[in-house]
């Protein structure tokens, strides 16, 4: 059974600077899609960051966040960040963790991972709070 368990956030100013992980466990797939996703207050799920757990590890963004965070995940450590810097204000919200482990994103040992589609991944954690205040 998946197990997703996130860690690491925090409130910060603008400009500042967080680190989420999320342990991840019980995978049956080796080839799989896991990521961020977010939900601020009144507002729909957002896809945040998406990586392919497959021999290529490709990423896929958020528009909004292009080029100020970064997805990656330790294989030795069963872990996956999100490195999220020269944050706004705008990015506030519960921070989830979510992993897909069927065939529906991989095929033949690859997988492509669209951010967008991580809201309705069939696993997910229990959220991590992330304020960042102007």
């Amino acid at each position: 059974q998946v197990q997703l368990v996130e860690s690491g956030g925090g409130s910060v100013q603008a400009g500042g600077s967080l680190r989420l992980s999320c342990a991840a466990s019980g995978f049956t797939y080796g080839s799989y899609c896991i990521g961020w996703f977010r939900q601020a207050p009144g507002k729909e799920r957002e896809g945040v960051a998406a990586i392919a757990i497959d021999s290529d590890r490709t990423t896929d963004y958020a528009e909004s966040v292009k080029g100020r965070f970064t997805i990656s995940q330790d294989n030795a450590k069963n872990t996956l960040y999100l490195q999220m810097n020269s944050l706004k204000p705008e990015d506030t919200a519960m921070y989830y963790c979510a992993a897909d482990n069927t065939p529906t994103y991989c095929s033949g040992g690859f997988c492509f991972c669209p951010a967008v589609a991580l809201p309705r991944f069939g696993h997910g954690g229990q959220g991590t709070q992330v304020t960042v205040s102007s």
